[in-house]
């Protein structure tokens, strides 16, 4: 017989979020964060939020599902996690700096991300340009989708939390997978919006300048990409290869190639070969 509908929720490594303590703890004492809704199940919490942002709602607004069920990633991929067992999370914000500096916005959730799950799981970690958050092995943690509506941005992120490995894609690991244990998602998600909050408001007090700020260096302390060999496959289809030198004022990958300098603003990033640690 079928498990009844509410089998899925009763295990006990995957216990649901507390909305109200969650949104107490937050919002308390923030000066950017206006919310914190957890819904049940959506099907994307990046189409929520971008819905409410035409509808002229404020920013600060947070959205977690404890299950979502049409998730998207870059290039229109599908992303998909088990009841519980991730925290997938978007944000609504309306960053008030040159266009241009918007591209940064994703990799400074990538910073912030980093520092959350090193400070709450101590799992190492790394960011691979533009979006992924990787697993010392190189797999596949976390991605990330900024998403542009007018003049606002809504960030989503997906981290496999307690997603055990036969749920996983080849390419995937989660937390529990690397340390043998469960991690609880309240307390990750609180050190993520809160560094979130820290840099974000440093960046845009900075008028988006990734220098001033401190970001540039923090993403590339955080970064496998750069000087790395890579194969990057861009929105045509084409591939490109070389190795990663640098990220530029605009947020774009500087690529070393055969025939010169590259700037990519996007593009589908394979490690050839990674930078030795601490190089």
């Amino acid at each position: 017989m079928p498990d009844a509908p509410s089998a899925r929720w009763s295990e006990l490594d995957r216990p649901p979020l507390d909305p109200v303590a969650l949104q107490a703890a937050l919002v308390r004492d923030s000066r950017l964060w206006r919310s914190l809704e957890v819904a049940e199940e959506v099907g994307s919490t990046n189409a929520v939020l971008a819905a409410r942002a035409t509808d002229d709602a404020p920013e600060g607004a947070v959205l977690v599902a404890e299950h979502q069920s049409a998730g998207r990633g870059r290039l229109d991929r599908t992303w998909v996690s088990p009841p519980r067992a991730g925290m997938t999370v978007s944000v609504l914000l309306r960053p008030d700096v040159p266009a241009a500096r918007r591209a940064w916005l994703p990799l400074l959730t990538g910073v912030a991300l980093a520092e959350a799950v090193g400070e709450v799981s101590g799992v190492r970690t790394s960011l691979k340009w533009p979006n992924d958050l990787l697993a010392a092995d190189g797999l596949k943690l976390a991605g990330i989708l900024a998403e542009a509506t007018g003049d606002a941005v809504v960030v989503g992120t997906g981290l496999n939390v307690t997603t055990r490995r036969e749920e996983l894609p080849p390419t995937g690991t989660s937390l529990a997978v690397v340390l043998g244990a469960p991690v609880d998602r309240g307390t990750l998600l609180l050190a993520y919006l809160r560094g979130l909050e820290r840099r974000y408001l440093a960046w845009t007090a900075a008028l988006g300048d990734p220098v001033a700020s401190g970001l540039a260096g923090d993403y590339l302390a955080w970064s496998s990409t750069v000087g790395a060999d890579v194969t990057v496959t861009l929105p045509d289809g084409a591939d490109l290869a070389g190795t990663a030198t640098a990220v530029d004022w605009d947020g774009r990958l500087v690529l070393q190639t055969a025939a010169g300098t590259v700037e990519l603003a996007s593009g589908d990033v394979q490690h050839v070969r990674t930078r030795p640690p601490g190089a």
